[in-house]
């Protein structure tokens, strides 16, 4: 397979700028979890795309900021991993963002100038978000401070919710990437194990349900999963874990709705992704301090 392709691509950009979003649209199908909000993503996700002449293996990481605590301090080493282990590095902007406050470009783009630009991995510049902009001109600028930050690199604007110039940014990294073999199967797409994506999808679930700044002090671990091939159906129960008492009584909601509907969203989108009925059992538990807890934080998939 001399003709072959294979690749390493580390995403890489501040938080909420669509990493996730991008991914699942390149794969075609939802790998990572997504919500309007920042800082979804806590652990490096692969997601895998093969085709008959090139295989690419995309590392969603958590967007790079400057929070401190422990658990954050393992996010940044996650993103920063991924760049060590890729061939290309895709660089994502929130081009919405940055149009409207172009001052927050240098304060958010500086921690990931040097780390970028060290790696010496050849660099692409997603600037995603494009059709938010109403005022098309207003992205010139946002294009001139990313061509000045990046100057080697071409710069693309997209749209990742919608599919505007994903083509186009694919095309390049497929011109890009290495020759060499596939190393996972055609029909593989992902690194993570199916429990760690059911308990994602229960984490997404909040995030949509939860209007306040909850999701970020929340984990969900998968602590049952008792399959049966044969009869088409799984027994999944897990934990919802939260670092204050007052919060749970918000998330498990007024005699059990909020908890409810997280469960029902959550319970029809395994079904689609397993293939098969599940059953969802889900609880909730104080436990104060775990994103501090190096234990904890290792057990959730986070410092390894």
């Amino acid at each position: 397979m001399t003709d072959h392709k294979f690749g390493m691509v580390a995403l890489i950009g501040p938080p909420n700028a669509g990493k996730s979003t991008l991914m699942n649209r390149f794969l075609g199908q939802k790998v990572a979890i997504v919500s309007p909000r920042p800082q979804t993503t806590r652990n490096r996700i692969s997601g895998i795309l093969s085709t008959d002449t090139e295989q690419v293996v995309f590392l969603d990481t958590p967007g790079i900021h400057r929070l401190r605590g422990r658990m954050n301090r393992y996010l940044l080493d996650s993103a920063w991993n991924a760049l060590a282990g890729c061939d290309l590095v895709v660089v994502m902007l929130d081009a919405a963002l940055y149009a409207s406050k172009l001052h927050l470009f240098d304060k958010e783009i500086a921690p990931l100038v040097k780390p970028v630009s060290e790696s010496g991995r050849p660099v692409l510049v997603a600037v995603n978000k494009a059709d938010r902009l109403k005022d098309k001109p207003a992205l010139l600028p946002v294009l001139q401070k990313a061509s000045e930050t990046w100057p080697d690199a071409e710069i693309f604007p997209i749209s990742a919710i919608k599919g505007q110039g994903a083509d186009a940014l694919l095309k390049a990294i497929v011109e890009r990437i290495p020759q060499g073999p596939p190393m996972y199967p055609d029909d593989q797409i992902s690194t993570v194990p199916l429990r760690f994506m059911a308990a994602e999808t229960i984490r997404e679930k909040l995030f949509y349900s939860l209007q306040q700044e909850l999701p970020y002090g929340t984990a969900v671990e998968i602590e049952q999963w008792e399959e049966d091939a044969q009869a088409g159906r799984v027994h999944v129960g897990a934990v919802i874990y939260t670092s204050k008492k007052n919060h749970k009584g918000m998330i498990i909601g007024k005699q059990g709705a909020n908890l409810k509907e997280v469960g029902t969203r959550a319970r029809k989108e395994l079904n689609e992704m397993l293939g098969m009925k599940v059953h969802l059992d889900l609880w909730v538990k104080v436990r104060s301090g775990w994103t501090e807890d190096p234990g904890f934080l290792r057990a959730m998939g986070l410092g390894e």
